[in-house]
């Protein structure tokens, strides 16, 4: 019998993070204070996010201790199994060797918990009484709250409108373990009540939701706000899942020649990617994919520009490649790959040319996911079918090209709260969102008036 599953002991779980911002060649653009145009300083986050937080985001030491608290919880269900996809490579008539690394074994169903366990416990040792929140496809909220409810801190979660009315149960999930969702914009908060003036149909972005958090995280004592993906220290906490993946690859006696992941903030992408792209850095040859939709195309038509994270332009600007925090994208099932920014260490690594961004349209996303739960057993979130997809069109251009590559891939979470998308896919009723160029330029004149990055893209 072949061996599947390539699975580690707990012994074997990695006991520090990696921060790739240690070994990145470009050093990157620091995020500037929202009112002054100037570097952020500690000071400036404070308001935001604890100390001990804000430390590891301006961190560049290569390795992180992961406290014991965290790897108690990570315990759970790390480290997760990395399989060998032999009936998808049979399916597809490929020579390609496709491996995924299951981040859907946690018990929120996706890699979300490697942050939150962490930005939880993180805030419990800080004093933190409630953390608020947005969520997309609603991936982050649940696992948030999971994560508040093993360190008994109160979680309050926006999630985009169009979400939460598309999928219940990810609420469910919020509310099982103790979370209050809330649909953004929504009438709590002053930026949401600016939004439904100007739009009382809106149906959210994840812009808009981190405003309303951010704002309730900073007028209430003793809150702090938390974000699933896109900063530094969320990179670093994901950095789990390539470090397995590299001893997982190693016991398989086997090496990826392309490497892929779904790509909406960067977190899962840069997760797997990141101990990698160390690997290539030092003179590896590997194709290193970030996956995005083409209705959202936040790395592949988005310039590299200061951008606000959030759509009332209360956070900090980041460095990143951008399609304008006013941008709202097409309601694709892929919820969580509908922001129009993308993590500043992602979006550094393309402008040096060590990673490509691709985008795919929501069909052919959905297609690949069939073929494969109908091959490999497993039914895919819709933002996982992006990677799903490029697996599916590298193996292929292996094949016309007649070649032996090794491809592995992230699937960051499972859909089984997702089935409504793939009832609207079966019965007809997705379609593809073409994105018109005007849409794009009318967005980004909002960064007209904004800070300049030295780099171009």
């Amino acid at each position: 019998m072949k061996t599947k599953k390539i699975v580690l002991s707990d012994q074997d779980m990695p006991k520090k993070w990696y921060n790739i911002m240690a070994d990145m060649p470009t050093p990157m653009e620091p995020p500037l204070h929202p009112g002054t145009g100037e570097p952020c300083g500690p000071e400036d986050l404070a308001p935001i996010f604890p100390m001990n937080l804000i430390e590891q985001e301006m961190s560049t030491e290569r390795w992180i201790d992961i406290p014991e608290e965290i790897l108690d919880k990570y315990a759970i269900w790390r480290p997760s199994p990395m399989y060998r996809a032999y009936s998808l490579e049979k399916a597809l008539d490929t020579p390609a060797k496709i491996y995924f690394k299951n981040e859907g074994v946690s018990p929120a169903g996706s890699h979300k918990p490697n942050t939150a366990i962490a930005q939880a416990y993180y805030n419990k040792m800080a004093g933190t009484k409630k953390i608020t929140t947005e969520t997309g496809a609603g991936q982050w909220g649940s696992a948030l709250s999971m994560s508040c409810a093993f360190f008994g801190i109160e979680c309050k979660v926006f999630m985009v409108k169009i979400s939460y009315n598309q999928k219940p149960y990810r609420r469910l999930m919020m509310e099982t373990w103790g979370a209050k969702c809330t649909a953004s914009p929504s009438n709590e908060t002053r930026a949401g009540r600016a939004i439904l003036e100007k739009d009382p149909d809106s149906p959210g972005s994840l812009g808009m939701a981190i405003s309303e958090a951010v704002e309730e995280a900073v007028s209430n004592d003793n809150t702090k706000y938390a974000l699933g993906s896109v900063l530094n220290h969320v990179m670093i906490h994901q950095s789990i899942i390539g470090l397995e993946a590299i001893k997982q690859m190693e016991m398989a006696g086997d090496y990826p020649d392309v490497i892929i992941g779904c790509a909406g903030g960067g977190s899962n992408f840069a997760g797997l990617a990141a101990p990698f792209i160390r690997d290539k850095i030092n003179g590896k040859d590997i194709d290193i994919i970030a996956v995005e939709p083409t209705s959202c195309p936040t790395m592949t038509r988005g310039p590299f520009a200061y951008d606000f994270g959030d759509t009332v332009q209360m956070t900090p600007l980041l460095p990143m490649h951008t399609l304008g925090h006013n941008f709202v994208p097409a309601p694709i099932h892929a919820g969580g790959l509908r922001y129009h920014g993308m993590a500043p260490i992602i979006s550094q690594l393309i402008l040096d040319g060590i990673i490509r961004p691709e985008s795919i349209n929501q069909m052919a996303t959905f297609k690949a996911g069939v073929t494969f739960a109908r091959s490999e057993g497993y039914i895919s979130a819709p933002e996982c079918n992006h990677a799903i997809a490029m697996t599916v069109k590298e193996a292929l251009k292996a094949k016309e090209e007649g070649k032996q590559k090794t491809i592995l891939f992230n699937w960051s979470g499972h859909g089984l709260v997702d089935l409504a998308a793939y009832e609207a896919f079966f019965r007809g009723k997705l379609a593809d969102h073409e994105l018109p160029q005007e849409v794009i330029d009318t967005a980004l004149k909002d960064l007209e008036s904004l800070p300049k990055t030295k780099q171009t893209k």
